[in-house]
């Protein structure tokens, strides 16, 4: 198979060595946290399409969590050939191709819209999440190369504080904007044509929210064409397509993978539901619209807990502060599926905050000296995130044989416990 060729842009390099110097492109931070933005409100907008198609299309719980499950599917089917993208036209080139293909899955709502068929609303978010995809492969290592390796667990943190604003912002809006618009009447009580003409008419709200995106996508990533050279002395590893696989024999970076699996399968899990779960009668009954406006309070807890997490993380273990936030999660997802009314409610928003570091912590612990394989390890672990196509379905399955969203939330305790497990065992560096 042939190899991908070394990169080199700029003709007065500085090299990334083995033990992981940092590249030399000042005020580039600034555009990766714009990356981290982007990507991370357009993930969460699933939370507010989810409850928005279950009703357009009349779903059960493992039906429509066949949207998360598309989504991230992608992760695990790009992510190897994206970081081979990435290591062949480089970080910037490969943001653009990124980001054009995002505004290409946000069109594809368009005719998924005319249609009214589910399949093809799936098709876009693939479509959609493979741009995510390429993007993230960007933006993890590159953040690691841009500052010394002692501070890698910070700025990685402070940088998914970016993300999480992004998640903090999109559902608020977009709540108002897709959910909003829900009529008096419901798709269960329709049929034929009059069915169909319900759905086209209501999904056209999607449409508007994703047709803004595609406008922004594309400025942005003429933006980033413009400034495409300014990374100087990147240099990726020749390797082959399946070279990054050959990272999962050391076993700290085996268990990172499989703890972002879980992370994220988690977290989307929880994501997923919050409206349907904070909808019931038994918790706090809200109406659809309202429901939806505090997905931001989930995700918002992340925000905030990032930015704590990354003045922690420069006086505290990351494995054990890993550890600590993951029993905290467990602890609140136990309090939630166990009470009613505010506090089920609410301690279930609150596993936003303790899923703060988590992504960045283990993210950084598992690629520790990775140097030069820097790009084959964030590929891997793009792979790894397709538990929020994996655990979210699970999860649904789960809830639909119990009858009960606060009985399926023992899966994502069972993910949190095995993060903690790692924490303690990557407590040391490497």
């Amino acid at each position: 198979m042939a190899l991908a060729p070394e990169i080199a842009t700029s003709t007065d390099p500085t090299p990334v060595e083995a033990e992981g110097a940092p590249v030399n492109a000042p005020g580039l931070q600034y555009f990766v946290f714009g990356l981290f933005f982007i990507f991370g409100g357009i993930t969460s907008l699933n939370d507010v399409i989810i409850p928005k198609l279950k009703e357009l299309f009349t779903l059960n719980y493992t039906q429509a969590m066949l949207v998360q499950f598309c989504f991230f599917a992608a992760y695990a089917i790009i992510g190897i050939p994206g970081a081979q993208l990435v290591k062949r036209i480089g970080y910037m080139r490969g943001a653009v191709a990124g980001l054009l293909v995002m505004m290409t899955g946000c069109l594809l709502f368009i005719p998924a819209s005319q249609s009214a068929q589910y399949p093809l609303f799936l098709f876009a978010l693939f479509v959609l999440a493979s741009g995510v995809v390429v993007v993230q492969v960007v933006a993890n290592p590159l953040i690691s190369l841009l500052g010394p390796a002692r501070t890698t667990h910070s700025r990685l943190t402070f940088a998914q504080a970016f993300n999480s604003l992004g998640t903090t912002i999109f559902p608020y809006f977009g709540a108002i904007l897709i959910l909003g618009s829900l009529a008096t009447v419901s798709a269960a009580e329709l049929s034929g044509p009059a069915l169909v003409a319900y759905q086209r008419a209501e999904s056209q709200a999607i449409v508007n929210g994703y047709l803004g995106l595609a406008v922004a996508l594309a400025i942005v990533a003429a933006v980033v064409w413009a400034f495409r050279n300014r990374l100087q002395g990147e240099r990726h590893e020749a390797a082959s397509f399946t070279a990054g696989f050959q990272l999962l024999r050391r076993p700290r970076f085996g268990l990172g993978a499989l703890c972002i699996f879980l992370y994220v399968g988690a977290e989307v899990a929880i994501g997923s539901i919050i409206v349907n779960y904070l909808m019931q009668a038994d918790v706090l009954a809200l109406p659809e619209q309202e429901a939806g406006k505090l997905i931001p309070l989930y995700w918002g807890g992340a925000l905030v807990g990032r930015f704590i997490g990354s003045a922690l993380l420069r006086m505290v273990s990351p494995g054990l502060l890993l550890a600590t936030v993951a029993a905290g999660a467990i602890t609140l997802v136990t309090i939630s599926a166990n009470s009613t009314g505010t506090v089920a409610g609410y301690s279930l928003l609150a596993v936003g905050l303790m899923n703060a570091i988590m992504f960045p912590t283990i993210f950084s612990l598992a690629c520790e000296r990775l140097g030069s394989r820097a790009a084959d390890g964030s590929g891997i672990i793009n792979v790894a995130i397709c538990g929020g196509a994996i655990v979210p379905l699970l999860f649904g399955m789960l809830a639909d044989a119990s009858g009960s969203l606060a009985f399926a939330l023992i899966l994502p305790a069972v993910c949190y416990a095995v993060i903690a497990g790692f924490g303690i065992y990557a407590r040391r560096p490497a």
